[in-house]
């Protein structure tokens, strides 16, 4: 039987992902500090509101309440026993406002880093982490989750690891990494990095969140799409960017990203060659509906240019600009949205 995920990807050209978890349940009360994945157990009707509000946006694919799910997050609130439990419930709840759907929502189980540092720089073993990694996919597994969504990553050997975990079990995994200033994660990792372990992985899908904002994403998309190598195949592409740059703003973070911004990111990252776009940091179901309307009644484009993306959407680092620059160019395969039907 396809799975849905698999299904969605087939039937559509472009899938629309949600907006932010956090900045959401900090306008229901989470203080800064407390872990959301709690509230999957102590508060679920806030959970359960916070999903409804994306399904009422227009988001084809809503990520579950679990990004700090693994025992090594959890740890942090004492809380390293409920694996199961909390993983379980995130999915679930998540499982139940999609089947009231009139329409196909795709049940994402978010996992995120382990927050630990991977040895030999630091104490996290590689089977410690798989293990981890592989307790929580199981539990969002079992939750109901369609799809195993790997995100936030800065490490290639991280990545590795949880999609090992997430190979236990039967259902697909994509994976997403941050890049940030100069079109690199954290720990270095570049467009063409990316693309090898993607070909090296085999996963369904791959991409970029969060980061540095819309202009990046755009900008990493084009280069992933001019750093697949020959007899990498076609892989379906992830942008989910944070809602412009935050600010602090009276004691709070605000992001300056408007709908109308997000709305342009999301028929560019398209354009550019994501199959599935997104938002995330301080990307609300305001700006999610806004990408919907977009996304629906824009026509296909060609591909921008990085001139393209820095007019509409910002400034685009240097270290970005260049990894779409050389001898690699980008590659369209026939059309910047590769429309098809499998």
């Amino acid at each position: 039987m396809t799975n849905p995920f698999e299904k969605m990807l087939a039937d559509k050209d472009v899938v629309l992902a949600d907006g932010a978890t956090g900045t959401t349940f900090f306008g229901m009360g989470l203080q800064s500090g407390d872990a959301p994945e709690l509230w999957n157990v102590d508060y679920p009707e806030r959970v359960a509101r916070h999903y409804q509000a994306f399904v009422d946006a227009g988001s084809d694919l809503i990520l579950t309440n679990s990004f700090g799910g693994t025992r090594y997050r959890l740890k942090l609130h004492r809380a390293e026993a409920r694996v199961a439990e909390l993983n379980i419930a995130a999915a679930s709840i998540l499982r139940q406002v999609a089947a009231a759907c009139e329409r196909d929502i795709i049940v994402a189980g978010s996992i995120g880093p382990s927050g630990e540092i991977l040895a030999p720089l630091g104490d996290l073993q590689p089977e410690d982490a798989i293990a981890a990694f592989a307790e929580q996919a199981l539990a969002l597994e079992q939750g109901g989750a369609d799809v195993l969504w790997i995100e936030t990553m800065s490490s290639q050997e991280e990545v590795e690891y949880a999609v090992a975990g997430a190979r236990k079990t039967s259902l697909p995994i994509v994976f997403t990494m941050s890049f940030d200033t100069n079109g690199r994660t954290m720990m270095g990792v570049g467009a063409s990095d990316m693309m090898a372990l993607h070909q090296r992985l085999d996963v369904h899908a791959c991409g970029t969140n969060c980061g540095i904002g819309a202009s990046e994403v755009v900008a990493a998309i084009l280069n992933f799409q001019a750093n697949i190598a020959d007899g990498g195949g076609d892989p379906i592409l992830i942008a989910k960017a944070n809602c412009g740059i935050p600010e602090f703003i009276d004691g709070e973070i605000h992001y300056n990203g408007t709908p109308e911004i997000m709305a342009r990111y999301a028929t560019m990252a398209r354009d550019a060659g994501a199959r599935i776009v997104g938002g995330c940091c301080g990307t609300s179901p305001e700006h999610v509906a806004a990408m919907r309307q977009a996304l629906d009644h824009t026509a296909p484009a060609p591909a921008p240019s990085i001139e393209d993306v820095e007019r509409e959407l910002g400034d685009v680092s240097a270290g970005a600009q260049a990894q779409a620059s050389g001898e690699h160019q980008v590659k369209t395969r026939g059309s910047s949205r590769r429309r098809r039907r499998r």
